[in-house]
C-alpha cells in the first residue's frame, strides 16, 4: 500500500454543514426554512375538508359521531400521550395502552415516541432556547410555528427515553406511525358514519379530516395559550398559566401553571369545580380495572408552592407602599426641643417615644381638630392607645407615615432596641422591608392583661 501524497496529507477538513435553521431568512432561501410536509398535514388538509365542507352536508349523526371521535382522540393525546408516556404520572393495563396508541395516532401529532421526547424537553428546558416550542420566540410560534418551520434537531434539549423503547406498544406505533394516521385519523371515522347511516363524504370530511383540525388546534394551545393567559398561583419564574378557557379548549391541559410544577401529578386541576375531563376518565378507568398507580403529588407540597407564590406578590405590593422611615434611621431630639417646636406652631406628637409631625393631618382628623390638638407638645401614648380612644390598625399605619423622630432621655434606647427586634425576628419581604402584621406597629402597645390582683 503506497505512502499518501503530500496533497492528502494536507488537504484541509471539509466545513461541517449548517443546518437550514441555523440560516437566516432571506427571499432566496425562504421555502428551504419550510417543513412542507407539515404544511400539508397540518394546514394543507384541513383547507382541503373545508372546500369540500361547502359541497358535503353535515348531518346530525354525523356531527354528533365527530365530536365523540373528538373526545376519543383528544384523550388519546391529554390522557395516552401526556399523561401516561410522557409524566408517566399513572400506570395501564395493555388493553388501555393499545386504545390510547391508536386514538393518540388519529389525532395526527405524530408517534408517542416524538410527542413524549420533545414534551420533556419542553419541560426540561421551558422558556429556553432548548426548548422546541418556547412561547419566548412569539406565540404564534409555540402555537404552530415550530411545526411549520424546519428546526435544528441538534439544538433541541436532550432527554431520557429510555423507557419508551422499552415499552412494545410505543416501539410498535412509532414503526407503524402513517398506516395508524391513515387507519384511525381517516377510514375508522369515516367506515363509522357510511356503515353506519351511509354518510361516507361526511364522515371522511367532518369526522376525520376537520375533527383532526379541531383536535390539532386544541392541543396546540396547550404550547402557546397556556404559556400566556391566565394567572400563576404556584409559580412565576417561567411563562406557564393557569385558565378554565384552555382547559374548556384542551381537555383540562389548561390549569399548566400547577402542571409544570407537579408534572408527575395524573391531575391538572385540583378543584372539584375545575374542568379537566382527562382526569375525570383516569379516575373512571382506575375503577374498571384499567388504570392504577394514579400518581398525586403531596398536598403539603402543593400548598407550601401557593403560599410561596402569595407571598411573592404580597411582596410587590408591599414594596410599592409607604410604610413610614424605619426606625433606626430616625433622628433624635431632646424632650424640649419637642414640646418648643410643638409650642411654636408645629403638630408634633409623641406616641410611644416616636414624633409624629401630624400638622397636616389636624384638620382631616375624624375625632375632631380639637381632640388631636390636645396631644401636641405632649405624651399622647396613653391617649392614642385607649386613653380617649383606641385607635384602628389603620389610623397606627397611617401615623406610622408621620414620624420625625424620637425622644431622647431613655425612650430612644427603645426604639433602638425595637429597631434591632424588626431586624432579627421579623418577617421580612422581597425588598428587605419588614412586613408589619396588623396590630404590631411601634405605636401600638398591648393592653395590660388583667390578673387576679385587680379585684
Amino acid at each position: 500500500m503506497s505512502a499518501p501524497t503530500a496533497d492528502a496529507r494536507t488537504r484541509a477538513p471539509e466545513a461541517k454543514k449548517v443546518h437550514i435553521a441555523d440560516t437566516a431568512i432571506n427571499r432566496q432561501n425562504w421555502y428551504k426554512h419550510v417543513n412542507w410536509l407539515n404544511v400539508f398535514l397540518i394546514i394543507g388538509i384541513p383547507v382541503y375538508g373545508c372546500v369540500q365542507a361547502l359541497w358535503v352536508p353535515l348531518q346530525l349523526k354525523t356531527a354528533i359521531w365527530a365530536v365523540i371521535y373528538y373526545f376519543f382522540t383528544g384523550l388519546g393525546i391529554t390522557a395516552g400521550y401526556h399523561r401516561l408516556w410522557a409524566h408517566c404520572s399513572y400506570s395501564a393495563t395493555l388493553p388501555l395502552r393499545i386504545w390510547l396508541a391508536a386514538v393518540g395516532g388519529g389525532a395526527v401529532e405524530g408517534s408517542i415516541r416524538w410527542w413524549a421526547r420533545d414534551h420533556r424537553a419542553h419541560h426540561r428546558y421551558t422558556d429556553t432556547e432548548k426548548d422546541p416550542y418556547s412561547v419566548r420566540k412569539g406565540l404564534l410560534y409555540s402555537h404552530l410555528g415550530w411545526m411549520v418551520m424546519k428546526q435544528n434537531p441538534k439544538r433541541i434539549g436532550r432527554t431520557d427515553i429510555s423507557d419508551l423503547n422499552e415499552d412494545p406498544v410505543v416501539v410498535w406505533q412509532h414503526r407503524n406511525y402513517l398506516k395508524v394516521v391513515f387507519t384511525m385519523g381517516l377510514a375508522v371515522p369515516m367506515l363509522v358514519a357510511g356503515l353506519g347511516w351511509g354518510d361516507w363524504m361526511g364522515g371522511f370530511v367532518y369526522a376525520g379530516i376537520l375533527r383532526i383540525f379541531f383536535v390539532q388546534q386544541a392541543t396546540f394551545c396547550v404550547n402557546s395559550l397556556a404559556h400566556w393567559l391566565g394567572d400563576q398561583p404556584f409559580d412565576d419564574r417561567n411563562s406557564p398559566r393557569d385558565h378554565v378557557i384552555t382547559a374548556l379548549v384542551t381537555l383540562g391541559e389548561g390549569y399548566h401553571n400547577f402542571h409544570h410544577e407537579f408534572p408527575s401529578d395524573y391531575r391538572n386541576a385540583i378543584e372539584w369545580h375545575q374542568y379537566d375531563p382527562t382526569k375525570w376518565s383516569i379516575w373512571a378507568w382506575k375503577q374498571l380495572g384499567l388504570a392504577y398507580d394514579l400518581k398525586k403529588f403531596r398536598a403539603n407540597e402543593i400548598e407550601k408552592g401557593r403560599v410561596q407564590q402569595l407571598q411573592k406578590k404580597l411582596d410587590r405590593t408591599r414594596a410599592t407602599l409607604d410604610w413610614g422611615t424605619p426606625l433606626d434611621q430616625l433622628p433624635v431630639m431632646e424632650w424640649d426641643d419637642y414640646v418648643e417646636q410643638a409650642k411654636n406652631g408645629r403638630g408634633l406628637v409623641a406616641i410611644a417615644g416616636v414624633i409624629h409631625d401630624v400638622t397636616d393631618f389636624i384638620k382631616d382628623h375624624p375625632g375632631g381638630k380639637a381632640m388631636i390638638k390636645s396631644g401636641v407638645g405632649k405624651d399622647a401614648t396613653a391617649m392614642f392607645n385607649g386613653g380617649v380612644y383606641y385607635h384602628s390598625n389603620a389610623a397606627h399605619n397611617l401615623l406610622s407615615t408621620m414620624r420625625v423622630g424620637v425622644i431622647r432621655g431613655g425612650c430612644e434606647v427603645e426604639i433602638w432596641k425595637r429597631a434591632q427586634k424588626e431586624n432579627v425576628e421579623y418577617v421580612r419581604d422581597g425588598s428587605g422591608q419588614r412586613v408589619v402584621r396588623a396590630g404590631e406597629q411601634p405605636t401600638k402597645i398591648p393592653e395590660p392583661i388583667p390578673t387576679a390582683d385587680a379585684a
